[in-house]
């Protein structure tokens, strides 16, 4: 519905636009005209404003857990190294009681 009424607004023709422009003039009035523009382009800022915001904070989330995971990782790797060389020792220590001494 949204992209055919797009599709339908840019394949206006030029007698169309200056229409559209006459109305809004006689609706609003010549004077009201840049207040009515002043008004759009607040509105423009503040939306622009709130979407570089909650860019911010999805980016922010994003990295913060991305550190997360990277930590846990870290910390598993130190686990399983841990058990390794436990493991390894363990072997060790069994080679060395079952060596024969000569």
């Amino acid at each position: 519905m949204t992209s055919v009424f797009l599709a339908n607004l840019f394949d206006m023709q030029p007698t169309t636009i200056i229409l559209i422009v006459v109305l809004v003039v006689l609706l609003f009035g010549g004077s009201k005209l840049p207040e009515l523009a002043r008004g759009l382009g607040k509105a423009r800022r503040e939306f622009k404003r709130a979407s570089d915001e909650i860019e911010d904070e999805v980016r922010t989330a994003l990295d913060e857990d991305e550190r997360k995971r990277a930590k846990l990782e870290e910390e598993e790797r130190v686990k399983v190294r841990a058990k390794i060389e436990e493991e390894e020792r363990a072997k060790l220590s069994a080679g060395q009681d079952k060596k024969p001494e000569a």
